[in-house]
């Protein structure tokens, strides 16, 4: 068998799938008479159709099976499958590490543990002028869901976020998910693929949000230079707009730019970056990534823009004045919480008249 074949993708779509989908469409009745209320979400079907996967689905699917060889998928974005590329194993150690020691099997924050937060805040500021602490760092599942997660928050009625016109097609899905309008700027091939800042200031108005930069790009492979992105922030100041720095390939640099993180210019901008370590530390399958907040200005703060909502526990589920108490401790540690709680209503109950 070949090498290559856990790389060959199955085909998303068969005859049989159609088939079922048709008359699925013609039974808008079940067997009691009654009429299914529920149906699918039209912009989350739209949306799962731009993907990557499923446009080399189709194009595997008009290979000719009369050619024996084995398609070769130089496009595959995940190392890892190839023996040649293998994380350190000190990673591989303090992984096995953490599982062993029981300390991982907990429910962690939803922004994600301390030390994790402090690891990524710290590994960041080796190149940064305005420091961040771990209060700025969100850990997410992989950078894929630092893409969601952004888009969604900054997501309102009307808005539009402007992407380059090559990207990673999940920013197109999520944004079409959130119902936000795509709005597409030019990259110059005749300028090292640089930003075509006035076409961003012709497209951009007072309901953009946001603009998506990537850097290293991909898929052209440049990599901005100093003054170029210190000319997006100034451009994305006088539009009164966040730079979102998509940052997941900065450890892959072609040519001789050196890689200059968007962070550099918050003091001009807000900037949120969003990395992980599935590139650059060759390990996609471990699904970490962050989301870095850059704003020496306080500008989320003074415009709402908070990624964090802190939410009383009796209200988020639909009660209030309510104590929720957790079971999964030890006994005697619930009896202690008991005991205490009687105590505490005994104290502050009021007396009733009999």
């Amino acid at each position: 068998m070949s090498q290559h074949t856990n790389l060959m993708l199955p085909s998303f779509e068969t005859d049989q799938d159609e088939e079922v989908e048709r008359k699925t469409e013609m039974q808008t009745l079940n067997g009691g008479g009654s009429v299914w209320r529920f149906k699918g979400n039209k912009a989350a079907k739209e949306a799962a159709s731009v993907s990557i996967k499923a446009v080399l689905s189709r194009l595997f699917d008009n290979c000719s099976k009369d050619v024996k060889k084995t398609v070769l998928p130089l496009g595959h974005g995940d190392p890892s499958v190839y023996p040649c590329f293998k994380t350190s194993v000190d990673a591989e150690d303090a992984v096995a590490e953490s599982l062993r020691s029981g300390a991982a099997n907990s429910y962690a924050p939803g922004v994600g543990i301390l030390p994790a937060r402090r690891a990524v805040a710290n590994y960041l500021n080796r190149d940064l002028p305005h420091k961040l602490k771990s209060d700025d760092i969100f850990m997410t599942v992989g950078c894929c869901q630092g893409i969601e997660t952004i888009i969604h928050v900054l997501s309102c009625p009307k808005s539009n976020i402007l992407l380059p016109t090559l990207i990673y097609p999940l920013y197109y899905s999520h944004a079409i998910y959130s119902q936000v309008e795509i709005r597409k700027y030019d990259l110059l091939p005749d300028q090292d693929w640089e930003i075509d800042l006035q076409g961003i200031e012709a497209i951009a108005d007072d309901n953009t949000i946001a603009m998506v930069i990537v850097n290293p790009h991909n898929p052209c492979g440049n990599v901005y230079k100093h003054h170029h992105l210190k000319k997006v922030a100034e451009m994305a100041r006088k539009l009164g707009i966040m730079v979102i720095s998509d940052e997941v390939y900065k450890h892959t640099i072609y040519g001789e730019n050196p890689f200059v993180p968007m962070g550099i210019f918050a003091s001009i901008v807000p900037v949120v970056t969003l990395g992980s370590i599935s590139k650059g530390w060759l390990v996609p399958g471990w699904r970490i990534g962050w989301m870095a907040m850059h704003d020496p200005n306080n500008v989320f703060k003074t415009t709402g823009d908070e990624l964090i909502w802190n939410l009383n526990a009796g209200e988020a589920l639909g009660k209030k004045n309510w104590v929720r108490i957790s079971i999964g401790v030890e006994r005697s540690m619930l009896e202690d919480a008991f005991a205490r709680l009687k105590s505490f209503v005994a104290r502050h109950v009021k007396s009733q008249t009999t």
